[in-house]
């Protein structure tokens, strides 16, 4: 399968970048950054970080600094660190960004591989948002889309009403679902039910003496948060599910609705059923312990 993940690095995008280049399931072929966890410029060199710490010879095409009609973003360096990898702050810049934005490239690849390419948007949506804007077919021309974002029937984790990724750019999300590719959302509903715990990590670092080491040092961080915060001795795989999901839907319980975005006042960010708008299939359960596993089996496989 054809992937671009659309990311903002970001702790546990590291864990979903890293599955995504072990998953013998996968052809990863660039990614696309976004502002949301850090600042796009440090979603780029993160991502040009990664991919080079991994092997990978793909294109990184930066995108969206901001959200839609915002002028400015504040980074949640509390939850992932001030340069978005935990304590880790030399972080080197590797290599160049693409020349072409990233929401070109998604036009562009999604052209070349038409109904082949599956995109992963796992920040705000705002480069998708600008893809479609950009190109008409760009919808139609894609195999699938899948969002880490959303909290259809649950409550959210940046507001009561709200998961992060929608609530940085609303409106963008709300476009995007009112003509949306055909569209899997993984939201909290289900990634709260994928922790991955200090054993877990320690464990990987045991098997991936390299980049499972790296994860382990870097969740550190963002395990003290969820600790502190949210009394959880793990961090969700919030966006390694959406990978996942890309590949192993059985793995998923789904209803297919309708969604709307809430995009202003004290609900914004809130992702509502809407009977009226273009289905869109929602994930509601996950068999967390067999996400766990998989993630780990390909994971550990890197050196």
């Amino acid at each position: 399968m054809k992937l671009i993940i659309d990311t903002d690095p970001g702790i546990d995008d590291a864990m979903a970048i890293a599955y995504a280049a072990a998953a013998p399931e996968i052809e990863l072929i660039g990614l696309t950054t976004v502002f949301g966890n850090t600042h796009v410029h440090q979603s780029s060199r993160n991502a040009r970080f990664l991919s080079h710490k991994l092997g990978l010879d793909i294109p990184i095409a930066e995108g969206a600094p901001f959200a839609m009609e915002a002028d400015g973003h504040a980074p949640s360096e509390h939850v992932h660190g001030p340069e978005g990898f935990g304590d880790l702050t030399d972080i080197p810049e590797i290599g160049e960004n693409h020349a072409l934005t990233a929401a070109e490239f998604l036009a562009q690849m999604a052209r070349a591989h038409k109904g082949e390419l599956v995109v992963c948007a796992v920040g705000p949506l705002t480069n998708i948002a600008d893809a479609m804007r950009l190109d008409p077919e760009f919808s139609q021309n894609l195999k699938r889309l899948v969002i880490m974002g959303g909290a259809v029937f649950c409550p959210g984790n940046i507001t009561e009403h709200a998961e992060a990724n929608i609530y940085h750019d609303a409106k963008a999300a709300n476009e995007v679902f009112s003509a949306p590719p055909e569209t899997v959302l993984v939201g909290l509903d289900v990634t709260l039910k994928t922790l991955y715990e200090t054993t877990d990590f320690e464990a990987l670092a045991q098997r991936s003496l390299d980049m499972g080491a790296f994860l382990r040092d870097i969740s550190r961080f963002y395990l003290k948060f969820y600790r502190e915060i949210g009394g959880l001795e793990g961090c969700g795989l919030h966006d390694s599910t959406a990978v996942i999901a890309c590949t192993h839907e059985p793995m998923f319980d789904m209803v297919e609705t309708g969604l709307h975005v809430v995009t202003e006042g004290a609900e914004v960010g809130a992702t509502r059923p809407d009977p009226s708008r273009p289905l869109v299939s929602v994930c509601r359960d996950v068999d967390g312990a067999g996400v766990v596993r998989l993630f780990t089996e390909r994971v550990a496989s890197l050196p």
